[in-house]
């Protein structure tokens, strides 16, 4: 039959994201923020630290949403507008952390990677769980392919798992990311339908071939600690872009020559939390971690151009909007806020 419209999800969406009333000033005492007040919106729903964050622009027919899913440490992952924050819904099930959630590219499936040692894929239309997969140890992160065919995992196995979803009984193809000993994934990404990026907690990211069975490592690109972060942009320009947020930096490759382009000190470390993410344009990044900020940074030199704060507890993702006019923070306080980018 013909699946429902992704406007018509079986869930109630009753559960408004609220205004925060008052907004502390936009400058830490010390600090070098710049940048008028903003009144970011609220999102409630959370009870735990947030984990990950990720926005889906899917084109449904004659009309076009933009989705936000999270992934919380209190093992509800949600789905919400992602214009409006309003909760559409959550997925139960799982019994442990949720570390990392994401849509498909059309909108319609779902996977969530879980410390419960195991991977769920559900509907992401009625929120139905379709199928799990069992892991020997606690997943921090997956990504489905470009053509929504095929779910990479990883997490402390050190393990690149690639499942096929259209055979979800299948054994999966299986990547030691090193022979001698065991690192943790702690992100991964496709780059295109045959080619996934595993980030690892010894500052490598490695580039695999998976298109056959025979796993094939095409080169590695290293920085100097843990993957905190990573974030693959196509920019407007034709430019693919690389965000690591590391240790004390976040650095930029250029994936068309594998260089690092750009490489920036923040004020704030990334042992524990935090992330950053590159705007559409291109031409300015946010980053937040060990402190209460939420900062924008200009991409060629560096310079902080906003400082905001509005969470009460240390910044533990961010990501824009893929139309680049808001960006959404989740913090260790539990909330997502949604932020306008300054068009100045």
């Amino acid at each position: 039959g013909v699946p429902p419209t992704i406007t018509t999800r079986a869930w109630a969406t009753s559960s408004k994201a609220s205004v925060m009333a008052a907004v502390a000033p936009s400058t830490p005492a010390g600090g070098t923020g710049s940048g008028s007040r903003q009144i970011p919106i609220v999102c409630p729903g959370h009870t735990r630290p947030l984990a990950e964050l990720q926005f889906c622009a899917v084109n449904d027919k004659d009309e076009s949403r933009t989705f936000l899913v999270s992934a919380c440490h209190d093992k509800m992952p949600m789905v919400r507008d992602g214009v409006t924050g309003d909760w559409i819904g959550t997925f139960a099930g799982h019994k442990g952390a949720v570390w990392c959630c994401r849509l498909d590219p059309s909108g319609y499936i779902a996977a969530t990677a879980s410390g419960d040692f195991s991977v769920k894929v559900w509907d992401a239309i009625t929120g139905k769980e379709l199928y799990a997969f069992p892991h020997k140890h606690i997943v921090k992160a997956l990504d489905f392919s470009p053509d929504s065919r095929r779910l990479a995992t990883g997490g402390h196995e050190g393990l690149l798992r690639v499942y096929d979803i259209g055979q979800p009984n299948a054994e999966p193809l299986a990547v030691p990311q090193l022979e001698d000993k065991k690192i943790t994934i702690t992100k991964c990404n496709w780059l295109d339908d045959d080619v996934i990026l595993a980030a690892c907690s010894d500052g490598g990211i490695r580039f695999w071939d998976v298109s056959s069975k025979e796993s094939n490592l095409l080169r590695t690109l290293q920085v100097d600690a843990e993957v905190r972060d990573m974030e693959l942009s196509r920019l407007s320009s034709g430019e693919c872009l690389l965000t690591v947020a590391a240790g004390t930096k976040v650095n930029f490759f250029d994936l068309s020559t594998y260089e690092l382009v750009r490489s920036h000190p923040m004020p704030i470390h990334f042992r524990d939390e935090g992330g950053a993410s590159l705007h559409p344009d291109g031409k300015k990044f946010v980053a937040g971690g060990s402190d209460l900020w939420v900062r924008l940074f200009d991409f060629d030199s560096g310079k902080e151009l906003e400082c905001h704060k509005g969470h009460h507890g240390p910044l533990r993702c961010l990501r824009f909007s893929p139309d680049g006019k808001t960006f959404a923070t989740g913090s260790e306080d539990g909330t997502i806020r949604l932020w306008k980018t300054d068009s100045g």
